[in-house]
């Protein structure tokens, strides 16, 4: 892959909220759930888990539980991503690997020339989360990544770079 091609994949990729109906393929879920698990953790803990949504029921309540994340109820297909408490190395740091795997899902989605976009489980409903998929207690379910073909394409992209928030060498 040349330079230009991955900054232009980093910098065009942005939230799709609407889909068609059209199905995700098993072979373009796998290939996005492989990008996740090749995302940096910290020791190389890899302290994450993945639920797969395809059933409209299941996402139909979820939905209902999460309110930040109406769309999914419209995408054919939703990632959560979750830390695994019991294969952390370093308590805690399952956060910010999940937070890295939820951005390379999102990149993944990107390529395959899908949209989606980044959900995420507020702390006051992690428990009715866990009930709903039938999460185990060490297992934490952090953000939620709805997914499909765009209803109305992608976004135009434009520069989000800011030079006023840039600081060298402090503050």
């Amino acid at each position: 892959m040349e330079e230009r091609e991955m900054l232009e994949i980093l910098n065009t990729r942005r939230s799709v909220r609407a889909f068609k109906d059209d199905p995700v393929s098993d072979g373009d879920i796998r290939d996005i759930l492989e990008a996740a698990m090749n995302a940096p953790s910290a020791g190389d803990e890899r302290a994450w888990q993945f639920i797969v949504l395809k059933d409209r029921g299941l996402r139909e309540e979820y939905a209902k539980l999460n309110r930040n994340v109406p769309s999914i109820r419209q995408s054919p297909a939703a990632i959560v991503v979750c830390g695994d408490t019991h294969a952390e190395k370093y308590p805690g740091l399952s956060l910010y690997d999940c937070g890295a795997a939820t951005e390379n899902i999102l990149l993944a989605i990107h390529t395959k020339g899908l949209g989606g976009f980044w959900g995420h489980v507020f702390p006051e409903t992690v428990e009715s989360n866990r009930k709903l998929l039938g999460l185990p207690a060490h297992i934490v379910p952090y953000s939620v990544v709805p997914f499909g073909v765009p209803l109305n394409g992608i976004p135009a992209a434009k520069t989000r770079y800011d030079e006023s928030r840039v600081h060298h060498d402090g503050w």
